[in-house]
């Protein structure tokens, strides 16, 4: 099947040729993101392929119908940059990959934890300056803390079991559907008002819905401890920026580690030091020591692209041979 691949890199290609092969799909590699200015790129291919942050709305969508797509075969987990109405008004197939390497995200959020209480990050710039004082750099123990994960997938299963079994953290969950393995380790479960409020760090790893937008507003930073510090590598619109920075302001916000934000579609992934960022909420909280920021890259493991290649080819084929597709994402689908 001839495949149109939006906001591809070198990496992206790297690891598709070499597992395209037993597939044998066409696939043609496009370095833009998918809008509404590149959608006709993909005219004539039946496939496109599309990553975080393509744009896959309902202007979009009947462009890439009218270019005969059929199906939208994305190399994430996450689905909400895509109108799935749209999509079936349409006639188009939408299929993920549920999980390529929990692990690799998992880890790195620990590892932002570590930075960000140990202050790793700002340790690292001392040195290269030949500063070794230690001053301003004043960390604690994870053992004996209380971390809310608020969202216990697969993700948020690993960060719950890691520092519990591994870091001795006390570990406060919030989830629709529990995970009842989680309990025999200790971790109990609470509303995610409960364990937001009673942690002193606070992990996300939920999806982004309506429900859960801004899930953190100024609202949830006013009933935090005051000085808990915050991770997100999930979805950046889980917090909402500009309270973060109030909160940052005022210390009732310890610190922030975050791998994703709102505004990213523009940023993230792109080589833009030698320009002028426009984006002044980022930039503001890029000001604050205590605040850590990565370029979403918590997914980025050889482990993890290979099973994202191997998963986006697998759902390819089915589409193309007329199979079913267990990794199809509906609108009835994500309701309830």
């Amino acid at each position: 099947m001839r495949v149109a691949m939006f906001s591809a890199k070198p990496y992206d290609r790297r690891s598709f040729e070499e597992r395209n092969a037993p597939h044998g799909h066409e696939i043609t590699y496009l370095e833009p993101r998918l809008s509404a200015q590149t959608a006709a790129l993909a005219h004539g291919f039946p496939a496109v392929c599309l990553f975080v942050n393509d744009e896959a709305d309902a202007p979009v969508i009947a462009r890439l119908a009218q270019g005969g797509v059929r199906l939208i075969a994305l190399r994430c987990a996450g689905f909400n940059n895509v109108d799935l109405a749209a999509a079936e008004r349409h006639g188009i197939t939408v299929a993920r990959v549920p999980a390529y390497s929990p692990h690799a995200v998992a880890e790195f959020t620990v590892g932002l934890m570590l930075s960000l209480v140990r202050h790793i990050h700002r340790a690292y710039q001392r040195t290269r300056d030949n500063n070794f004082a230690l001053d301003g750099l004043l960390g604690f123990d994870l053992h004996g803390k209380t971390v809310g994960v608020v969202g216990t997938g697969r993700i948020g299963a690993i960060v719950a079991r890691i520092l519990r079994a591994g870091f001795g953290c006390h570990v406060l969950a919030s989830d629709p559907c529990p995970d009842e393995t989680l309990a025999s380790l200790g971790v109990r479960y609470a509303a995610p008002e409960e364990a937001i409020a009673a942690s002193d760090i606070v992990t996300l790893h939920c999806p982004l819905t309506p429900g859960t937008h801004h899930l953190l507003d100024a609202a949830a930073f006013a009933r935090m401890r005051r000085g808990a510090l915050v991770v997100n590598t999930s979805r950046g619109a889980l917090l909402d920026s500009e309270a973060a920075i109030e909160a940052l302001k005022s210390g009732r916000l310890g610190g922030l580690a975050i791998d994703v934000y709102e505004q990213e579609a523009d940023l993230f992934f792109e080589d833009l030091s030698n320009e002028i960022i426009q984006d002044d909420v980022l930039q503001r909280l890029m000001m604050f020591p205590n605040v850590l920021v990565t370029g979403h890259q918590a997914f980025f493991t050889r482990e993890a692209l290979e099973n994202i290649a191997d998963t986006t080819l697998a759902n390819i084929t089915a589409f193309a041979r007329g199979a079913a597709l267990e990794n199809a994402v509906t609108v009835a689908g994500t309701r309830g």
